[in-house]
């Protein structure tokens, strides 16, 4: 019942703007609530105070206030981005006591539209709410705030108060504000589901002299006086959007142009803020502009005419290449060894079988990109960033990585079988059983025991495979992936299994045409060498994932990992070949696991180490831009020591002495960007430039002052070039009195 009134209330408040009814309806609610709010400070145009949704701090660490503002009808207040004019309320909370932090929320705005200027915000009546850390959680909160806001009719009026409200120690009961507070919390514009609003699609459409913002959002129900409010760098302005409604009203089409100031550059690649609004309902979101396919500086394309099919289909083709060539990147020679050793291990085998593990090593690749792309989806969802390779900034992958990577090369020392837990290793158990029952009798072992038969090694040989892809980004690849991350669910999933499909071709070719295996010698003594060959390259890549996470976590967390791993390889020889210690080696064997995957959680993250080189500065971006101003000539690296494509660039091109002396003559700053741990500056410098993963470089000069994006794999020729396209439109130096 009380939870019926509450409802009641809102839907009341919602539809009538008499809110100072608000407090008599709650104390029919909630006997006993008492008030709790600062003295009005009264103009002759509006009021404004500060209103409390506890008479009483309680035990929590965060409050709910608000500033409440009422004005005289005709008059408004501004919303945070105001829009043609005006100023939106600020607070300074600098003399209160026990306050740590203090966050303002925005309410649906309002669009004013008056001799052409579109301005934004409320009028009548406001809540904005606002909610206060305590310094000191369950002590009374003093709180003291200068108020600075902007108010406008015909004219416009500039008012600054002092709001002063304490809030004592006790239970946290709610006070009669609270409903009115949480009645405007409800009009802060959020994803949009719980008021049944979408946006689907977000794209630019013409080019980048006139680009214009083409937006479609649904309403469930249906709108009825939908708006779209977009907000961007200072340098852009966006005109008051033409809106089409469909039949049914619950579809919205909008078009906004894009009007840029001199110096703005082009608007693609830019951070945007949408919030679509339908009466007292909205959604908000953040996306990077991004032409359609078909438009842009690459397209030529008009306004209603392309589709994305096409470009769709070329991204997918992308996604696949991509995932084929990056068979043959560093980062994944480990696994290369593996996939070798599978067919040797075939050779000699009955054709449905060498099918059937092929087959089973190539779903586990597309498992493992597919379980990516569900966990970017997520994290995407949770409105963080994303990109390519992102798991390798965090420590516990690492040292899991590392774990896995060693067992697999004991594995190849015949210490143990790999086995699958659970309805995985169910499903591939009763898959072998089924092979072995209709097959020539040509299978190794029983079940899913040792030999080419084990089908539960070849899907996690394949999941090896693709997590160890992961840290690189090949040519084509990043094309694919960055098409995908900047937009829907669905291109994500579709270009990832494309993604999949192509990293575990070479599966797929050979399940296709088993006579491959043929080709290889006959299986012997030799094959033992081969598998310790191949093992101590797995071991060396377990080094590798060590020496990324010493960069993370300190060299004492790395040397605790290593000997993690050491004694565990230890433990699994004794239970080899000391059959009674077989058990308690076992149970041993899985606590150092869990230890050495545990080491980075109870180590800090340590900041990333400056540019080793002399000749590398670290990446500024408004350095960059100032830089960029004076006409100088940059070279961005964005790198990571998980990043082994970067390191081979590094070494190939960027660190031989040509290089170095043509960046000396030409007064090159070369600026490193260090991605080996999670950075957002980082994170969104790439996205502004359609990049999710590394390696990532581009020249900026005076030619190119939006930067020139080199291919994923550098070349010294590829570098030159791009050197000289971004110079060639250098002034030449003015001559000043003391030149000769």
């Amino acid at each position: 019942m009380h939870f019926l009134f509450r409802y009641l209330f809102r839907v009341f408040a919602a539809v009538l703007p008499a809110v100072p009814l608000a407090p008599f309806a709650m104390a029919m609610v909630i006997p006993g609530a008492q008030a709790l709010t600062s003295d009005w400070s009264r103009f002759e145009e509006s009021e404004v105070r500060l209103v409390s949704a506890r008479s009483s701090v309680g035990d929590a660490g965060v409050l709910d206030i608000g500033l409440q503002v009422t004005l005289k009808d005709g008059w408004k207040i501004y919303w945070r981005s105001p829009g043609d004019a005006g100023v939106p309320p600020v607070l300074d909370w600098q003399a209160s006591d026990n306050l740590e932090k203090a966050e303002m929320a925005w309410p649906v705005p309002h669009r004013f539209s008056l001799f052409g200027l579109e301005t934004f915000g409320y009028s009548h009546e406001v809540v904005f709410p606002i909610s206060v850390s305590l310094a000191d959680p369950g002590e009374a909160l003093r709180l003291r705030a200068d108020l600075s806001f902007l108010v406008c009719e015909e004219i416009c009026i500039p008012r600054q108060t002092k709001l002063a409200l304490d809030i004592p120690r006790g239970p946290g009961d709610p006070s009669l504000q609270s409903i009115l507070i949480e009645t405007f919390q409800g009009l802060v514009p959020g994803s949009g589901a719980e008021r049944g609003l979408s946006l689907e699609t977000v794209s630019l459409r013409g080019d980048n002299e006139k680009p214009v913002l083409e937006i479609l959002a649904r309403a469930d129900p249906a709108f009825s006086s939908p708006d779209a409010i977009v907000e961007g760098p200072p340098q852009f302005s966006f005109a008051k959007p033409e809106v089409k409604l469909s039949a049914d009203g619950r579809e919205a089409r909008f078009r906004v142009a894009v009007a840029r100031g001199k110096s703005a550059g082009v608007i693609e690649g830019k951070e945007i803020t949408l919030t679509v609004t339908d009466g007292s309902r909205g959604l908000e979101q953040e996306t990077i502009a991004r032409f359609a396919p078909g438009f842009g500086p690459a397209g030529s394309g008009a306004f209603g005419s392309g589709t994305s099919g096409p470009s769709l289909l070329t991204m997918l083709l992308y996604a696949f290449l991509g995932g084929l060539i990056l068979n043959l990147m560093p980062c994944v020679l480990p696994v290369l060894s593996m996939k070798l050793l599978s067919l040797v291990k075939a050779r000699g085998r009955e054709a449905r079988e060498v099918r059937i593990g092929f087959l089973a090593a190539a779903s586990g690749i597309v498992t493992s990109i597919l379980l990516l792309a569900l966990a970017i989806l997520a994290v995407k969802a949770a409105g963080h960033s994303v990109g390519w390779g992102l798991q390798f900034q965090q420590p516990v992958f690492l040292s899991f990585m590392a774990v896995v990577v060693t067992l697999f090369g004991l594995n190849l020392f015949g210490l143990f079988e790999v086995q699958l837990p659970g309805v995985v290793g169910d499903q591939v158990s009763r898959a072998a059983s089924v092979a072995q029952q209709t097959g020539s009798g040509q299978g190794s072992g029983s079940g899913t025991g040792a030999g080419f038969g084990s089908l539960r090694s070849h899907f996690l040989t394949g999941a090896l495979a693709a997590l160890l892809a992961t840290p690189c980004s090949a040519p084509i690849l990043g094309t694919a992936v960055g098409f995908a991350l900047s937009r829907g669910s669905g291109e994500i999933l579709s270009i990832f299994a494309l993604l999949g499909l192509g990293l575990a071709f070479p599966y797929i070719l050979v399940a296709l045409f088993p006579a491959i295996a043929g080709v290889l010698p006959k299986p012997g003594a030799w094959m033992v060498w081969v598998k310790k060959i191949l093992a101590l390259a797995l071991f060396g890549t377990a080094l590798w994932l060590i020496s990324v996470l010493i960069a993370q976590i300190g060299l004492p967390g790395g040397i605790l990992v290593a000997a993690g791993l050491l004694l565990m390889a230890a433990a699994m020889a004794v239970r080899r070949h000391r059959p009674g210690l077989r058990g308690p080696a076992g149970l041993l064997t899985g606590l150092l696991a869990l230890a050495a995957v545990g080491v980075p959680m109870v180590l800090a993250q340590v900041p990333s180490s400056s540019p080793a080189d002399a000749h590398w500065e670290d990446f500024d971006r408004t350095n960059l831009a100032r830089l960029v101003a004076q006409n100088r000539l940059v070279l961005v690296d964005v790198t990571a020591d998980w990043c082994l494509t970067c390191q081979v660039n590094e070494r190939l091109v960027l660190s031989r002495e040509e290089v170095k002396a043509r960046f000396e003559a030409l007064e090159v700053v070369a600026m490193r960007g260090d991605w080996t741990l999670p950075d957002e500056d980082i994170s969104r410098f790439l996205a502004d430039h359609g990049r999710y993963g590394i390696p990532f470089n581009a020249i900026y000069g005076p030619g190119a002052p939006e930067g020139l994006v080199l291919p994923e794999l550098l070349t010294r020729d590829a570098l030159f070039k791009a050197l000289d396209e971004a110079a060639r439109r250098a002034p030449e130096p003015a001559l000043t009195a003391g030149d000769s």
